[in-house]
């Protein structure tokens, strides 16, 4: 049986590793318009000027780039217990820590592929300071005079060796619910997309063609308005972001894209989704075949050779 749709109330925060710390921070700090909140280590903590928590994405130096933990906070402590107990039911474990600023106690363990989760309730809410303090008392904090602006961290693409293995571990002992899905002329499943809340979704699993495990496709940072992607794209050609590909729109999701590369070689998407929301509770799942895929993205626009090749950590 699936659990209880809402256990998890939504994706928390994402960390990153890097090989270049400081240029990272740069990147998120003058590109994207988040907040430094704080560091412990070699770990820094950003935010995003309408996220209610502590932090949106932790940056660690690291050797290499790459995902650390994707937070997912619950919707209660009961709801907190009952994952963690649904994760032991099918013999995976996993530990508890308590190591991140505004947080409480984080159960950290692995979906099947390697990646790991961390799931917790405790979290206070972040007051900002007099200099980022807002005009509306309804707002976290005043929106940032620089960069880009994102408004919350939006998703997490995860790549995976086995794609359904990892979806039904969401859907099974998290609660997701599959939304869309592409299916190969073999039968296997290529991607899909699982959402926790009312957005069409939160995590998604795509197949690494390496074969590898563990390794992020991307992370996904939601902007108020589509112009606000246009305007993304003219910071980065004048600031000497790398883009991969867009501004464009996917025909799966119907999200409106840019992506990038922050310079720990980790790639990041820029996406204006906010329009599409799926409110019905039977919603069902839209599976695109291999062929409907080989038309490329929603106005025509191939799909870029690395975005099935590019992928952290690299491929060594």
């Amino acid at each position: 049986m699936a659990p209880p749709l809402g256990d998890i109330a939504h994706v928390g925060h994402a960390q990153l590793f890097t090989p270049e710390l400081d240029a990272s921070v740069a990147f998120c700090t003058d590109f994207l318009g988040l907040t430094v909140n704080g560091q412990q280590g070699d770990s820094v903590f950003l935010r995003t000027f309408d996220d209610y928590e502590h932090h949106s994405l932790v940056l660690t130096a690291r050797d290499r780039p790459g995902l650390g933990r994707t937070a997912l906070r619950t919707s209660s402590e009961e709801a907190l217990h009952r994952r963690v107990a649904a994760v032991e039911a099918t013999g995976a474990t996993g530990t508890w820590v308590e190591d991140e600023p505004g947080l409480g106690r984080l159960y950290v363990t692995t979906d099947p592929d390697g990646h790991e989760h961390a799931l917790y309730w405790e979290s206070e809410h972040y007051v900002a300071p007099t200099e980022l303090r807002p005009a509306l008392k309804n707002q976290p904090q005043a929106k940032p005079d620089r960069g880009v602006g994102v408004r919350r961290l939006d998703h997490v693409n995860f790549l995976a060796a086995d794609v359904l293995a990892n979806a039904e571990f969401q859907e099974q002992v998290l609660g997701a619910r599959p939304t869309e899905q592409i299916r190969l002329d073999s039968g296997r499943i290529a991607a899909r997309w699982l959402t926790f809340t009312d957005k069409s979704y939160d995590v998604v699993y795509t197949s690494d063609w390496t074969g590898s495990s563990g390794r992020l496709h991307h992370i996904a940072f939601a902007t108020d308005t589509r112009e606000d992607i246009l305007r993304a794209a003219d910071l980065a050609i004048d600031t000497g972001v790398f883009i991969e590909t867009g501004p464009h729109k996917h025909a799966i999701q119907q999200t409106f894209f840019l992506y990038v590369y922050e310079p720990g070689g980790n790639r990041i998407e820029l996406c204006n989704p906010l329009t599409r929301l799926v409110l019905a509770p039977d919603w069902p799942l839209i599976t695109w075949t291999e062929a409907e895929r080989a038309k490329g993205q929603a106005w025509g626009l191939k799909t870029i050779e690395s975005f099935h090749t590019h992928g952290t950590p690299p491929i060594v």
